[in-house]
């Protein structure tokens, strides 16, 4: 069994995912994918059993506020398109592994706070207990 991480072990690791974080480079969330598409014209090449129909297109899905956007992508700008997803899905991986390690590092504190805090210790003083002024009876 592996022995638990020290606090500076986690803080070291914050900061190694906290520069990666700040290395990201452009990136937008999506699937991107290549589709072909079927027209409706019955003399079209695409009507033809078994054809694929036209294309490929590249378009891009995401969603946003439960609603599925799209977007048709230029083929020139595949390449760039992939680059952004793959960095978006690296930034999440982060973003998840950076948490983590923020609540392993509270959970220490949480620990370190339990030890410190020792309970009183039931000794009694050597001090004489006041006496204690008797009520007046009421008039």
């Amino acid at each position: 069994m592996a022995s638990p991480l020290t606090l500076s072990d986690l803080m070291e690791q914050r900061s190694a995912i906290q520069a990666q974080l700040a290395g990201l480079g452009p990136m937008r969330p999506g699937t991107l994918a290549q589709r072909f598409r079927k027209c409706g014209k019955p003399n079209c090449h695409c009507a033809r059993q078994g054809a694929r129909g036209h294309g490929p297109v590249w378009t891009l899905t995401w969603a946003v506020e439960g609603k599925t956007q799209t977007r048709v992508i230029p083929d020139e700008a595949v390449e760039d398109v992939r680059a952004q997803v793959a960095e978006y899905q690296r930034c999440r991986t982060l973003t998840r592994a950076l948490v983590e390690v923020s609540t392993r590092m509270c959970d220490v504190h949480l620990e370190e706070a339990k030890g410190a805090k020792k309970k009183p210790s039931p000794q009694r003083s050597n001090r004489p207990v006041a006496a204690r002024p008797t009520p007046r009876p009421s008039a």
